[in-house]
């Protein structure tokens, strides 16, 4: 069996991830590992005897590859995609796709006129529980959702800081926003609101600590977004979805399906990173393509996500007519 050759740019903690589900895949071979942090992609290239480069120029001009994985910081996309691109590499890329909203609708139209095979992070579409959620509301749709992400402040300092990770809504909470998407179809029109708080210990921190969103859906559906970074652990991830008789709630891990009978829970089965990564591999290598989210695809979920961040900023309501 001819494996296929994969490179990563950035080799942190999402990278992680994704490097434990594809070296059960007897089908792949990790190559080359590009970082910054050299010795970060030195670790990587020990442990599954690749290349190790400082940076994702020399390892696309030296690694013979047919597919990579962007796994790097909101602030940092842009020239890894790029070069992909230029080379005419498949490639996987982890969420937000850039905090400059024209530098990736660029990246979707040189992905279209390619014709690549791309996939993107958000791999709650790859729960099954999310799968029972569709199914329930198929034949009675959502008309209220309820989102939050309310959690800790993660340890990275760029995290803190707007202009490098764009803040909580465009770094964490657009799973959310994916799912809501996944779920009740697209937004028309979004509101956001978003307070800070200075924090002790967390020197620099600029992003919301508090913010909310509201949505409106082409559907008729309506919508809500909570997120706070002010906690120090994780106390909820997930959204609520409420349709004619039916209440549902979703977190990565499980679902409670309220009729109005008791509220069971139903626990995920599996494991969505791995059912992703196999989706991409798949298609990469010429199998049926069963990729749920495509750039292109990604590209609609952004746009909200940013479009609630600019409405906090703003002041304003946002129709996503404008920006389409």
């Amino acid at each position: 069996m001819s494996k296929t050759r994969i490179g990563f740019i950035g080799v942190g903690g999402i990278a992680q991830r994704h490097l434990g589900v594809l070296e059960q895949f007897p089908d792949v071979s990790l190559v080359a590992f590009a970082d910054p942090d050299f010795d970060r992609a030195v670790d990587a290239a020990a442990r599954f005897g690749a290349r190790a480069f400082a940076d994702h120029t020399g390892m696309l001009e030296a690694a013979d590859l047919d597919a990579v994985y962007i796994c790097v910081p909101p602030f940092a996309h842009g020239a890894p995609e790029q070069a992909v691109i230029a080379r005419n590499l498949p490639f996987f890329v982890e969420k937000p796709l850039s905090l400059d909203i024209n530098l990736a609708e660029e990246l979707a139209r040189a992905v279209d006129a390619a014709g690549l095979v791309t996939a993107v992070g958000y791999h709650w579409r790859y729960l099954d529980i999310v799968e029972e959620a569709r199914r329930r509301l198929a034949d009675r749709p959502a008309q209220l959702l309820s989102g939050y992400w309310l959690d800790q402040t993660p340890p990275p300092q760029w995290w803190w800081r707007a202009d490098r990770s764009g803040g909580q809504m465009v770094e964490q909470a657009t799973h959310i926003i994916d799912l809501a998407r996944y779920l009740a179809g697209e937004v028309t029109q979004v509101f956001g609101l978003a307070g800070h708080m200075a924090r002790e210990g967390f020197p620099g921190l600029d992003v919301a600590t508090a913010s909310t969103a509201s949505l409106r859906f082409a559907s008729g559906a309506i919508g809500n977004l909570g997120a706070t970074c002010l906690l120090g652990w994780g106390h909820r991830v997930g959204l609520h979805v409420f349709a004619d008789g039916l209440a549902l709630e979703l977190s990565d891990h499980d679902i409670m399906i309220d009729v109005g009978a008791g509220r069971p829970v139903m626990h995920a089965q599996g494991d969505p990173v791995w059912a992703e990564d196999r989706d991409f591999i798949d298609a990469v290598r010429g199998e049926a393509n069963r990729i749920r989210s495509p750039y292109g695809e990604a590209l609609k979920t952004h746009r909200v996500a940013l479009a609630i961040a600019t409405s906090a900023r703003e002041g304003r309501a946002i129709d996503m007519a404008e920006d389409n």
